[in-house]
């Protein structure tokens, strides 16, 4: 028997979210372009946090995450905002890179997997 995927805000190009079975699978969320790097981030999350309670879960539930910096140099920065935002115990497995992201008005771009509760 095949599990069924179900996507959500799906556009030609992409999908904000892609479900299989009790896995959650978001899109790169970026922030207010030309906000600092610890604002960008809140906004990430924040985007993360709303789209994770839609479909059913939240932070606690988080598996995996990948974050891009437009510069390695606002890691601490970054950094700061997310060790805030992560329950305790409950840490994701983690990659953070350098990256060009889509415009250099952007800073960071996180994305996500999570179970559901």
């Amino acid at each position: 028997m095949t599990t069924p995927i179900s996507r959500s805000q799906a556009g030609t190009r992409m999908s904000q979210v892609v479900i299989h079975g009790d896995t959650i699978y978001l899109a790169g969320q970026v922030g207010s372009p030309g906000a600092s790097v610890s604002q960008q981030t809140q906004d990430c999350l924040a985007s993360i946090e709303r789209l994770l309670e839609e479909t059913g879960s939240d932070t606690a539930h988080l598996l995996q995450a990948t974050i891009w910096l437009a510069d390695m140099a606002d890691f601490e920065e970054m950094n700061a905002v997310w060790d805030a935002w992560v329950p305790e115990g409950h840490a994701p497995t983690r990659a953070c890179g350098e990256a060009r992201l889509a415009t250099p008005d952007y800073k960071v771009e996180v994305i996500v997997v999570a179970a559901r509760r």
